[in-house]
């Protein structure tokens, strides 16, 4: 059935519709000579990032002592100018905002900050490499079902959105605005996983399975810390200026000290909510309140109805240690 060309003459004034709700204060456009970072730019570079933190794992394979060399010289020298021409679009569109700029007028040399700001993201390589051995090798040592440390990097979600994770706090720990957040949503849909940029997290870090987590962003997490699927480290509530406004940079989340393990659905809320040092949180429990060190933290046992068959009573509580 062919289409009906005379419907076709609606579109111009279908056009003058839409185009007239993009005004100045309507919040969700962007129109001007002052571009935006690119989102599939930005989403290249972590992939180059990838490649030099993880060479051989990647996109380019067959590497070895004679080539190496140059292919990580190949990719530092892409991500410099990327990562320069990225940056500054970050920095000259917060500008923008913050000092009510009209398109690019500033006297700032935004691309020099950005060139400044790359170098010393490239700089700070050899300690995410550090810190990020540190995460595989937690991964591989908490879950009997991993074969080799090759399967983390390959295959486990956890463990790329602590990759992003960890190049996202390095770019907002340098001060570069809004990149950090394209990079950990974009690990968000990825894998299931929310990881604010913002958020502090030591080394040997483990998200088993994974989905679901969500970490805010002034939680502080220190070493050895494992995570299971479904836990919440998020705020207890927002608290409001005499304007009703929200206000922002105080503590709303928590901190998680050294060795702790939070098992699966656990919600831990509150900027004023520590869970001291080598504690177990158990799965489904509900916390607004501080943990001292060397605690478990479990529901009572709930009680099960079931119709129709035979429950098996044999496993003893000394024989349940929540693993998954």
């Amino acid at each position: 059935m062919a289409s009906d060309f005379r419907l076709k003459q609606q579109l111009p004034e279908l056009t003058e519709q839409i185009v007239a709700t993009y005004t100045p204060d309507d919040g969700i456009n962007h129109l001007g000579h002052c571009p935006l970072p690119s989102y599939d730019a930005v989403i290249n570079i972590l992939a180059d990032l990838k490649d030099v933190l993880y060479p051989g794992y990647r996109r380019k394979v067959g590497l070895h002592a004679g080539n190496i060399r140059y292919h990580v010289g190949g990719m530092i020298d892409q991500l410099h100018d990327a990562l320069t021409t990225q940056i500054a679009r970050a920095l000259r569109h917060e500008d923008r905002v913050r000092n009510s700029h009209s398109d690019c007028e500033s006297d700032i040399d935004f691309e020099a900050k950005g060139q400044a700001m790359a170098i010393e993201t490239l700089q700070r390589i050899p300690q995410l490499r550090e810190v990020l051995s540190t995460d595989v090798q937690a991964a591989f040592d908490g879950d009997p079902a991993c074969q080799t440390t090759d399967e983390i990097v390959f295959c486990y979600p956890g463990f790329e959105a602590i990759t992003v994770y960890r190049i996202a706090h390095v770019l907002l720990q340098l001060g570069v605005p809004f990149i950090p957040r394209m990079m950990t949503e974009w690990a968000h849909q990825t894998t299931g996983i929310d990881i604010h940029p913002g958020a502090t997290v030591g080394h040997h870090f483990f998200i088993d399975h994974g989905t679901g987590v969500v970490i805010g962003e002034t939680c502080e997490i220190g070493n050895r810390v494992k995570l299971y699927q479904g836990v919440t480290l998020g705020a207890l509530s927002f608290p409001t200026d005499a304007d009703g406004q929200l206000i922002r940079g105080t503590k709303r989340h928590p901190t998680i000290e050294d060795g702790v393990v939070v098992y699966a659905n656990a919600t831990i809320l509150g900027g004023r909510t520590t869970i001291g040092h080598d504690s177990v949180i158990g799965s489904s429990v509900w916390i607004t309140r501080s943990v001292s060190p060397f605690t478990t933290v479990t529901l009572e046992k709930p009680q099960l109805r079931v119709r129709g068959a035979a429950v098996d009573n044999s496993a003893q509580d000394h024989e349940l240690n929540f693993q998954i």
